[in-house]
């Protein structure tokens, strides 16, 4: 670390390992407020719109499971010993019609019992366009934040993580189930009618989902009455083109905050995901 680096962190304003960015839906009119944590410290990032930013990377990075230190970040944050043993590291937990608890073979079947029995919410949301997600249901409203949706509705609850896996891959026939970042950041998005949208993805698929309660149980697959929720995000100026930071290859981030949305940082210099590295310490100015 050169000389400037050492400067840079000692006038840090925090300093700590990151984790992904607490966003919490504002008052009634307001934006989604913005917390940074960097280990146990916390910088509203809200307050920090349209002034310098800048968030150096010291080279440690900190697995978020056992603490240990570790040269590369794996599934957001782990070492490589707690990528392959840990649950939550599996290949289900981004495919969870691939759940493998019931064959045994569950890498920590305590765990599974906690977090993929339990009810799950399929959603409809609008962050790129439409898409269809899935969530547990203690997530919402922070999953559709995180991924900087500007409106949600809840179209079903089922009662396990495996079966949001199918119903998502039946609705993934008519819907998209990722959000385009660039487009989410260029703030372009035009409001939906997501009611509208559910209702007639219901209908196209009542075949499909009628098999899956023959599968399940008339129980296990609910319709849930709710209304669309909508957010804004605090954003002075969305980006025209699209750079993006990364610190692997430079350990310095810099600029004047211009926005925030889903997990980035929106500065004058580019546009930062910094769920991406969480685990990497950083000093923060």
């Amino acid at each position: 670390m050169n000389i400037i680096e050492k400067t840079e962190i000692n006038l840090a304003v925090i300093q700590g390992c990151l984790s992904k960015m607490a966003i919490v839906p504002g008052e009634q009119g307001e934006p989604v407020r913005y917390t940074l944590r960097a280990g146990e410290e916390r910088l509203d990032l809200n307050a920090r719109l349209g002034k310098p930013l800048r968030l150096t990377w010291t080279g440690a990075i900190a697995c978020t499971h056992c603490g240990r230190a570790t040269k590369k970040s794996f599934a957001q944050g782990h070492c490589y010993p707690c990528f392959k043993k840990l649950a939550q590291c599996d290949t289900c937990i981004m495919k969870p019609e691939t759940c493998h608890f019931f064959a045994g073979t569950c890498r920590e079947p305590e765990w599974g019992e906690r977090h993929c029995f339990q009810p799950h919410v399929v959603y409809l949301a609008n962050s790129s366009g439409l898409k269809v997600g899935i969530t547990r249901g203690t997530q919402v409203p922070t999953r559709w934040l995180d991924q900087g949706a500007i409106q949600a509705l809840p179209i079903l609850q089922v009662e396990t993580r495996q079966q949001s896996g199918f119903v998502e891959m039946l609705f993934k026939e008519e819907v998209a189930d990722r959000t385009n970042w660039r487009a989410m950041l260029k703030g372009e998005i035009e409001p939906l009618d997501l009611c509208a949208e559910r209702d007639r993805l219901l209908a196209r698929l009542e075949g499909g989902l009628a098999n899956l309660h023959e599968r399940f149980g008339a129980e296990a697959i609910q319709v849930l009455e709710a209304s669309p929720m909508a957010f804004d995000y605090p954003v002075l100026e969305f980006p025209r083109k699209i750079v993006s930071h990364n610190f692997d290859k430079n350990p310095v981030v810099a600029g004047t905050l211009l926005g925030l949305k889903g997990q980035y940082l929106i500065l004058d210099s580019g546009v930062i995901n910094l769920r991406k590295f969480t685990g990497y310490e950083v000093a923060v100015a």
